[in-house]
């Protein structure tokens, strides 16, 4: 039927939407799946991959991007062992994304998806927004967090979240021009955006 990419902004409840709307539909969710899927495919650790993901844009990693080229990772590097920066993570995403949306009736959290199948004939992109407050609150009742620990998290994940799209060479990510439905979790209960998310992909 549809492939549904989901963005978020941390906190407004992307993961939450996306179970509902698998179990609804009947459709296969994919989020930290993801982690495992590029982490095979490149031949590398989940470690690597979720440092990759961490770090995405820090000075670390273009240190090391310098001073291993793309060009000498088959020099360093035999067919056995795998070798993994933010381009190849890129990459990988691209190709399994690709491979996860031909395949259909998915739901992708996250990880670039409304760029990686913006011109996919049946996807659907939807963004969820909250005002901040709202999503220190759903933190800290979903996650079992302080109040103090919820804004971190938020911070920090939000930080990520730039840094990882900037390497899709994209600024623009809450730009809802992107996204066939913009949700404001402020306004709406998860019951309610997951019948608007699911009448999205009837339809």
């Amino acid at each position: 039927m549809a492939v549904l990419t989901i963005s978020r902004e941390f906190g407004a409840g992307g993961r939450t939407l996306g179970k509902m709307v698998a179990s609804q539909m009947g459709y296969t969710l994919v989020d930290e799946d993801l982690v495992q899927m590029v982490a095979e495919r490149a031949k590398v650790s989940n470690n690597s991959v979720r440092n990759i993901e961490k770090e995405a844009g820090g000075s670390l990693l273009k240190f090391m991007n310098y001073l291993v080229s793309q060009k000498n990772v088959s020099r360093i590097l035999d067919d056995s062992r795998g070798y993994m920066d933010e381009q190849i993570y890129i990459n990988t995403l691209y190709e399994i994304i690709g491979d996860l949306a031909e395949e259909d009736n998915c739901i992708i959290v996250g990880r670039g998806g409304q760029y990686i199948l913006r011109d996919h004939a049946t996807a659907f992109h939807v963004l969820l927004i909250a005002e901040h407050e709202d999503r220190v609150k759903f933190m800290m009742e979903h996650y079992d967090l302080t109040e103090e620990r919820a804004k971190n998290t938020i911070r920090v994940h939000g930080k990520r979240r730039r840094n990882l799209y900037r390497k899709f060479g994209k600024e623009n990510y809450d730009e809802p021009g992107l996204y066939h439905l913009v949700l404001n979790m402020s306004k709406l209960s998860m019951e309610k955006a997951t019948n608007i998310a699911c009448n999205l992909i009837k339809a």
